[in-house]
C-alpha cells in the first residue's frame, strides 16, 4: 500500500485540486497530505488517517497502516483517527473486487478506489500475452475537479507505479 500512497501524494502535487476542499463558497487548497486509508476491522471498514505521508518512508507509511489496523481491531480509534484527512484510497481488492466505485470522504474531494490484479489477455507487438493487471477508480467531485485531471491522476499514478522512486 505504501507504494499507492506515496505515490498518490506525488500526483496530488501535481494536480492540486485533487487534495482540496469547497467550504461555504470557497475552495480550500491543503499544503499537506492526510490521507485515509479504508481498513477492513472486525466491525466494518473504517477509514483512518495518515497524517503528513509527504515526510513519511515508504517503511513508516506501512507502520502507521499497522498501527491504525490494530487500533481498528482493539476498537481503540479515536474521532481524531478517522477525521481531517485530504484525500483516501481504498482497497477493494482484497475483497476480491474487480471493480466498484467508491464513495468519497466529505470534505475530501476524491477517493482512489484499488482492485483485483488478476491475469489478463492483452495484446503487445500485434501478440496476445497474459499480464497481471489492476482496475483503478477515482471517484471525484465535479465542482472542484473536470474529467481532464481525473483521467491525469490516473496516467499519473500509473506512470510513477510502473517506474518508482523507491525510498
Amino acid at each position: 500500500m505504501s507504494f499507492f500512497i506515496k505515490a498518490c501524494v506525488e500526483v496530488l502535487k501535481e494536480i492540486p485540486e485533487i487534495n482540496s476542499e469547497i467550504y461555504k463558497d470557497k475552495i480550500i487548497y491543503k499544503n499537506y497530505f492526510d490521507i485515509g486509508v479504508a481498513i477492513g476491522s472486525e466491525k466494518g471498514l473504517v477509514v483512518p488517517i495518515i497524517r503528513n505521508v509527504e515526510k513519511l518512508s515508504n517503511a513508516e507509511v506501512e507502520k502507521s497502516i499497522i498501527d491504525l489496523a490494530d487500533k481498528a481491531n482493539s476498537n481503540k480509534l479515536a474521532m481524531s483517527d478517522l477525521s481531517g484527512g485530504t484525500f483516501s484510497i481504498t482497497n477493494g481488492g482484497i475483497y476480491g473486487s474487480m471493480m466498484s466505485t467508491p464513495i468519497i470522504n466529505p470534505p475530501q474531494s476524491a477517493i482512489l478506489g484499488m482492485h483485483s490484479i488478476i491475469d489478463r489477455p492483452i495484446a503487445i507487438k500485434n501478440k496476445v500475452v497474459i499480464k497481471p493487471m489492476m482496475y483503478t477508480a477515482l471517484s471525484y467531485d465535479h465542482r472542484l475537479i473536470d474529467g481532464k485531471q481525473a483521467v491525469t491522476f490516473l496516467v499519473r499514478l500509473k506512470e510513477i507505479l510502473e517506474n518508482p522512486k523507491i525510498d
